[in-house]
């Protein structure tokens, strides 16, 4: 268990992986397309914003910290201080990101680049 919240590398393999398949999904839901393909983008980075977010909540809980002592902080605080460590998370998830988004058009069958 302390590979998973202790260290560093699960978190970040985790962070990692979301950034790969979250592009990936969206863009079977999405057409073909230049357009598309920004709004995949788009998309993407507010989705994995708000996945590393609730991931680094989850992490905090599961390293024993309550309910109660994240209340006592105040909603606004713990949006802010989670959301600035989803930011931070944004470090490992927002390159591999970019480059999965700019691969999709490898795999375009209607539309061209």
């Amino acid at each position: 268990m302390s590979l998973i919240a202790d260290g560093l590398f699960l978190p970040a393999l985790v962070l990692a992986f979301l950034a790969w398949a979250v592009p990936k999904l969206l863009s079977m839901l999405l057409p073909e397309g230049v357009r598309p393909l920004m709004i995949n983008a788009l998309l993407s980075t507010v989705v994995l914003f708000v996945l590393s977010t609730s991931f680094f909540s989850l992490l905090y809980i599961w390293k024993g910290v309550s309910w109660d002592e994240l209340a006592s902080f105040g909603t606004l605080a713990n949006i802010v201080f989670f959301g600035k460590l989803g930011l931070i998370g944004g470090l490992i998830w927002a390159p591999i990101m970019v480059l999965t988004v700019a691969n999709l058009p490898r795999t375009w069958v209607k539309a061209v680049w």
